[in-house]
C-alpha cells in the first residue's frame, strides 16, 4: 500500500513528536515551539464549555472530535431495506469512540413530508444523546434543495411577524422559492429546485427550519452550496438577513444560546468588512487519483477547487480573529460518474464520489487513509480538521446495502465497515495539536 510505504517514517516521527509534546504539557498546556502555541484543544486537553459565544479553542476541540453520521437523528432514514442500518448501535459506536461534533444528524433533501411526519421520534432521539452525552453538539443540514412538499408544510404565525407581515392561514409556497423556468427549475428532479436566498419565501423557509431544528436541541447548522443559492444575492445581503434571525433565535431558544453555522466554500469563505458569515468553514476532500496505483487517492494542494490554504479569516461571529478560519473536510456524497473505476479527473475519484471510492477500498486501506489524512493535514494546513466519515450514503451496493457506516460489523450491524476502532484509535493515541497559525 503506498501510503504506507511513502510514509512509514514520517509516522514513527510523527508518533515520537507526540510523545515529547506530550509530556511537555505535563508541565505547561499552552506549550510554545518554534514560536507558536500549541493550544490545549490541539494536545489533548480539550474544552468542550461555551455559552453565547464560542471561543476558538472551544470550537476546535469539537472539529477535532467531528464525525459526519448522516440521518443520525432519523430512524426512518437508517433502518429500512436500501440503508440497513441501526440507530442504536450508531449510539453505541457514537459513545465508543468520544466524538463530539455529530454532522448532519438531521436533514431533509426534497423529501420534506417525511421529515415532520417523523420529527417527534427525532426529538426523543436528540434528547437521548444529549442524555448519553451532554456536551455533544447535535448538527442539522438545510441543503440547497427544495421540493414541492413544502406546500404541506403550514406557516407559523411567528415565521410572518418575523419579517414584517401580517399572519396568514397558509402552507410554504414552492414556487416562490425560485426562478420558474430558471437554471434550477426541477433541478434535482420533477418538483424540486435549488432555493435562491433572494427570495422572501426562502429565507422564511430556512428560518422556519432552522428554529424547527433549534427547538429540538440542535447546535449546528450546516448550510450546504451557498454559491448556488446566491446567484442572484451576489452580496449575500439576503443570507446575512436571514443567518441574522436564525442566530437571534438561537440566542433566545438554543440549549448553549448559539447555533454554529457552516457551508461549503468552493471561493475560501464570505467576508463582508472584514466579518466573517461562518463560524467555521467545510468542504470535500477533493482526493487526487494517483496514476500508476490504481484505485489510490491522495491529498494535494491547489488540486481542483480544495480548501486547503484557501480558508479566509477575519471576525468571527464570536467575535475572534483569525488569518484563516478553522474548516472542516469530509469524504462527500454526490454520486457516480459514466466512467466508475477509472482516472477521469475532475472532482470524481477513479470514477466515483469521495465516500463510494473509499467505501470500495479493502479494510486495511480504509484504516491507513484515515491516519494519513490527519496526518497530511496537520503537516499542510493546520486550520483544516479530518471530519471522520461515520455514515453517509453510497453509490453503489455494498455488503447489500447503499449506505457506509464506520460502525463494527456485528449481529446487530450487518453493513459496518470496521473503522470505528481506527477513529477511536486515532483520537486517543494521536490527538490533533496542530500549531496555531493565526
Amino acid at each position: 500500500m503506498r501510503i504506507q510505504k511513502k510514509r512509514l517514517f514520517s509516522s514513527i516521527c510523527f508518533v515520537l513528536l507526540v510523545m515529547v509534546i506530550n509530556s511537555c504539557i505535563l508541565f505547561n498546556p499552552n506549550v510554545c515551539l518554534w514560536g507558536k502555541t500549541v493550544y490545549k484543544a490541539r494536545t489533548g486537553e480539550r474544552n468542550y464549555e461555551f455559552n453565547g459565544t464560542i471561543t476558538r479553542e472551544v470550537l476546535e476541540s469539537y472539529l477535532s472530535r467531528s464525525i459526519t453520521f448522516t440521518s443520525f437523528l432519523r430512524r426512518d432514514h437508517l433502518e429500512n431495506s436500501w440503508n440497513k442500518g441501526n440507530v442504536d448501535d450508531n449510539f453505541r459506536c457514537i459513545a465508543n469512540i468520544g466524538a463530539k461534533f455529530i454532522g448532519r444528524a438531521i436533514f431533509t433533501w426534497c423529501d420534506e413530508i417525511s421529515l415532520f411526519q417523523n420529527i417527534n421520534e427525532s426529538r426523543l432521539l436528540a434528547e437521548r444523546a444529549h442524555v448519553m452525552d451532554p456536551e455533544i453538539i447535535l448538527q442539522a443540514a438545510i441543503f440547497e434543495a427544495v421540493s414541492i412538499q413544502v406546500e404541506s408544510i403550514p406557516t407559523p404565525a411567528w415565521v410572518f411577524e418575523e419579517f414584517g407581515l401580517a399572519p396568514e392561514a397558509r402552507n410554504f409556497t414552492f414556487n416562490n422559492m425560485y426562478d420558474i423556468g430558471g437554471e434550477f427549475d426541477d433541478f434535482w428532479g420533477e418538483n424540486t429546485a435549488v432555493p435562491d436566498m433572494s427570495k422572501l419565501e426562502t429565507r422564511m423557509w430556512f428560518c422556519f427550519l432552522a428554529a424547527t431544528y433549534i427547538d429540538m436541541g440542535i447546535e449546528a447548522l450546516h448550510l450546504g452550496q451557498v454559491d448556488l443559492m446566491t446567484r442572484n444575492d451576489p452580496g449575500q445581503v439576503h443570507w446575512r438577513d436571514m443567518l441574522q434571525r436564525v442566530r437571534a433565535y438561537a440566542t433566545i431558544n438554543a440549549r448553549r444560546h448559539i447555533v454554529i453555522c457552516d457551508a461549503h466554500v468552493p471561493n475560501g469563505g464570505y467576508v463582508h468588512d472584514c466579518n466573517l458569515m461562518f463560524d467555521f468553514h467545510s468542504f470535500p476532500l477533493r482526493p487526487e487519483e494517483i496514476a500508476d496505483e490504481p484505485q489510490q487517492a491522495e491529498l494535494v494542494v491547489g488540486y481542483e477547487d480544495s480548501i486547503y490554504k484557501r480558508s479566509k479569516g477575519g471576525i468571527a461571529p464570536s467575535g475572534w480573529t483569525c488569518d484563516s478560519l478553522p474548516y472542516l473536510v469530509e469524504l462527500d456524497n454526490f454520486g457516480i460518474s459514466d466512467n466508475p473505476g477509472e482516472d477521469i479527473g475532475g472532482i470524481w475519484v477513479w470514477g466515483y464520489d469521495e465516500i463510494t471510492w473509499y467505501a470500495l477500498q479493502p479494510e486495511e486501506y480504509r484504516n491507513g487513509w484515515l491516519l494519513y489524512a490527519v496526518q497530511w493535514l496537520e503537516e499542510n494546513d493546520p486550520n483544516g480538521f479530518l471530519q471522520m466519515p461515520g455514515s453517509r450514503p453510497i453509490s453503489v451496493a455494498i455488503n447489500s446495502g447503499h449506505h457506509y457506516y464506520a460502525n463494527t460489523a456485528s449481529v446487530n450491524m450487518t453493513n459496518g465497515f470496521n473503522q470505528e476502532e481506527t477513529i477511536k484509535n486515532i483520537w486517543e493515541r494521536m490527538p490533533n495539536f496542530y500549531l496555531h497559525q493565526g
